[in-house]
């Protein structure tokens, strides 16, 4: 489980670690008769098929987001274009399913199970009898044995990001024969299914060298439905075709190209028809799904608007007259005969040319888009606001359990999903999505949202409303994380003009005393609407158009007994003279405006009980390494990917920082510093018993004392939107099901129609 496009290796810097207290943890929802898990939320969309529909032959063109850096799926430059490859040309024992939970891959497997618990746990793996690498050698133990040594840590030679599972195998020996491969563990190890996917041949596992450099740039030997045939850093793309030597289902498609393309110029691309299939943004899909609105049946032109005149952007001429080469002759003899002189005429000539071939231009770009749709799901991942507590006010666990229970997380993911008509649920756990055996909602642990307990939590914790706020002498007025010195005077680390901005002091909010809320919608804008760059990336919308910070919030003033106005900031909470303001960090690229408007809205819930923000915008390429895993930030949003794995990829970011031999904490990929010692401990047992249900158990009780620490706030699931050719078929918007490759494919001429005619596989 990691960060999406970043390694598990990150720059972490010293930091001092309070530990969240023991807590006590409700009943869970699981002992009740109904399982929690739940159902997906949202299916997978990609134009299922049967493979008889599927035409044979063709180029699939799909755009990623980087050409990786390395082949090798286990090394610490390892991104997601690297798991593409890897499931399209390696084994994967296990496969994730539509719901999320690990099936076994009968291309591989004919069976897999524990044989033996006492005195050690030992696995069998019985392979297809067809399996054989693309140099005709049979899949064998020599590669599970090879791939074991090169994971398991005892050799630092090799270059490994994880060794997790690997470090429990003890031997691996050949079993009754040469299809069967018997694994013996020292120790219990529930999640063995994890293992060995992707398998690597012992060609790349069996040497440090053939590890760290071998499989960097191709990989010769292969034992998928596809294989590596070159990786192009000139061209920006690796090309993968079929394997003559795959024994499955054989490919549909003869080549699949996967080519770097850049978020914000893929609908460029997708116009030009140099892309059949995309991942894209919200705006891209708004022009998608534009080009595909009602047509004419008869005549495929565009619906007439209310008045009578074309639609918007339909490329139809309002010119006077006949159209063609005769439009400008007689839209001068027209504008001369109603009144207007020659060099008026002329003006207006160019003007409805200018605007002709803007129409004509949209229409083109139109009729490009049409031959595509949006398929939409969830990913497997999800969006949290991580909360610091390594230092400053966070550090007391009472202010990030009052930060949590401020937020209203129904409309923070409402204001991402509804816009996009998927389904708009918080997200319950940390540990699992809906539909997956560990999935329950444990927020139960921390509390609902509740403005009033969060304001007394924040007073316990001895942060008083409207306190007195004292200015030092070099100027500091605010409590939160320290600044690093790229950070001082409120300039951004990239010397950016975007900078910061707090809220409740920059005295630009349209929100003032007149009691509306935002949130509501009254006087701002909708929820999920696209700003396009402007107010949400300004922090202009969040200031009471008074200094907050120095008392004077609207109401703060009024009568004993008075009620303060619908949706008003409350007063600034202060201690020690300094008012609490937190340093919301974000990314400030074009594919993060979703962050974007959530922070925003996080901001204005936050001012609701006296809390400010100071929102730093800084670039995507930085926003990770130099402040989310160093550790400057007060709060922050990333996602994490869903495992089905939670016992063994869950715990390094959540087990407790610990310190590391430097005088550092090792953080792992725990970048929010808050963990506990229960916490680890339920990991542990999860990890080593073979008991599922049992094992379910441990992993909601440790999701419930992870809600209840309050170091990160699970949001909403994350939104899955892929253009792809109407004709393309077992392929779009996966969800949590891995990928068929050896499945996609263009459809037949008459599978659909004409739409499918129209549009012949390449």
């Amino acid at each position: 489980m990691s960060h999406v496009g970043v390694g598990p290796r990150a720059v972490m810097r010293s930091v001092a670690f309070l530990t969240a207290g023991v807590l006590a943890v409700p009943a869970l929802a699981g002992c009740s008769s109904e399982d929690p898990s739940g159902k997906p939320l949202a299916a997978q969309d990609v134009a299922a098929a049967a493979r008889a529909r599927v035409a044979d032959g063709g180029t699939l063109r799909w755009a990623v987001d980087s050409v990786p850096d390395t082949l090798n799926a286990f090394q610490s430059d390892a991104d997601a274009t690297t798991a593409r490859v890897a499931q399209a040309v390696l084994p994967s024992l296990y496969r994730m399913d539509e719901r999320g939970r690990p099936v076994r891959n009968p291309d591989y497997l004919e069976s897999a199970k524990v044989v033996e618990t006492e005195p050690k746990q030992v696995v069998v793996y019985k392979l297809n009898q067809q399996a054989v690498w693309s140099d005709g050698r049979e899949i064998g133990a020599a590669d599970f044995a090879a791939q074991w040594r090169a994971l398991s840590g005892k050799d630092t030679a090799y270059w490994t990001a994880r060794n997790a599972g690997y470090d429990r195998i003890e031997k691996i020996e050949r079993g009754a024969n040469d299809l069967e491969v018997k694994v013996t563990f020292d120790r219990p190890y529930a999640d063995w299914k994890s293992l060995f996917t992707p398998l690597y041949p012992k060609e790349v596992t069996g040497t440090p060298d053939a590890f760290n450099d071998g499989a960097r740039r191709g990989i010769e030997v292969t034992a998928g439905p596809f294989t590596v045939k070159k990786v192009d850093t000139k061209a920006d793309e690796v090309v993968l075709t079929g394997n003559p030597r795959w024994w499955g289902e054989p490919a549909k498609l003869d080549k699949i190209v996967l080519r770097a393309v850049p978020r914000d110029e893929r609908v460029s691309e997708l116009v030009a028809g140099e892309l059949d299939l995309a991942e894209i943004d919200p705006d891209t899909a708004e022009q998608v799904a534009r080009a595909a609105a009602p047509r004419d049946a008869g005549t495929g032109t565009p619906l007439m608007g209310p008045d009578g005149t074309p639609a918007p952007g339909s490329g139809a001429s309002a010119l006077p007259g006949p159209q063609g080469g005769s439009a400008a002759r007689a839209l001068r003899s027209w504008a001369i005969a109603n009144g207007s002189d020659e060099e008026a005429a002329e003006e207006e000539i160019l003007a409805r040319e200018k605007r002709r071939k803007a129409e004509a231009k949209a229409e083109r770009r139109r009729k490009a888009l049409s031959g595509f749709e949006v398929r939409k799901s969830l990913e497997p991942a999800y969006t949290q606001l991580a909360l610091n507590g390594a230092e400053g006010p966070l550090a007391d666990e009472r202010v990030r359990r009052a930060v949590a229970r401020a937020l209203d997380r129904e409309k923070l993911a409402e204001a991402v999903l509804k816009p996009l008509g998927l389904p708009a649920e918080p997200v319950g756990s940390h540990l699992a999505l809906s539909g997956q055996p560990a999935y329950a909602d444990g927020s139960g642990a921390l509390g609902e949202q509740d403005a009033k307990e969060a304001r007394a939590l924040l007073a316990d914790a001895g942060w008083v409303p409207g306190g007195p706020v004292k200015k030092s002498e070099d100027g500091e007025k605010a409590a939160g994380a320290e600044k690093s010195e790229d950070d001082e005077d409120g300039k951004k680390s990239d010397g950016g003009d975007e900078g910061t901005y707090i809220v409740g002091e920059d005295g630009k909010d349209g929100e003032g005393t007149d009691g509306k809320n935002k949130d509501d919608g009254e006087g701002g804008r909708e929820e999920g609407e696209d700003t396009g760059g402007t107010d949400q990336e300004s922090g202009e919308r969040h200031s009471s158009g008074k200094n907050t910070a120095q008392g004077g919030a609207p109401g703060a003033y009024a009568p004993k007994g008075t009620a303060a106005p619908a949706g008003a900031a409350a007063a600034p909470v202060a201690k020690d003279g300094k008012a609490l303001t937190l340093r919301f960090v974000l990314p400030s690229g074009p594919g993060s405006q979703a962050l974007r408007t959530v922070a925003d809205r996080i901001s204005d819930m936050l001012e609701k009980i006296g809390i400010g923000t100071e929102i730093t915008k800084v670039p995507d390429e930085s926003y990770f390494k130099d402040h989310v895993a160093s550790g400057e930030y007060d709060l922050a949003l990333y996602s994490w990917p869903a495992s089905a794995f939670p016992a063994t990829d869950a715990r390094p970011i959540y087990a407790k920082p610990v310190p590391a031999a430097d005088g550092s904490l090792n953080v792992a990929q725990n970048y929010t510093r808050v963990g506990t010692d229960q916490v680890d401990q339920l990991f542990d047992q999860a990890m080593g018993t073979l008991d599922e249900g049992k094992a379910r158990d441990l992993l909601r009780k440790a999701d419930s004392r992870i809600w209840a620490a309050a170091g990160s706030v699970p949001l909403y699931q994350r939104p899955q939107l892929v253009a792809a050719r109407e004709n393309l078929a077992n392929a779009g918007a996966f969800g949590f099901e891995t990928p068929v490759y050896e499945d996609m494919g263009f459809l037949k001429k008459g599978a659909r129609g004409a739409e499918a005619s129209a549009s012949p596989a390449r």
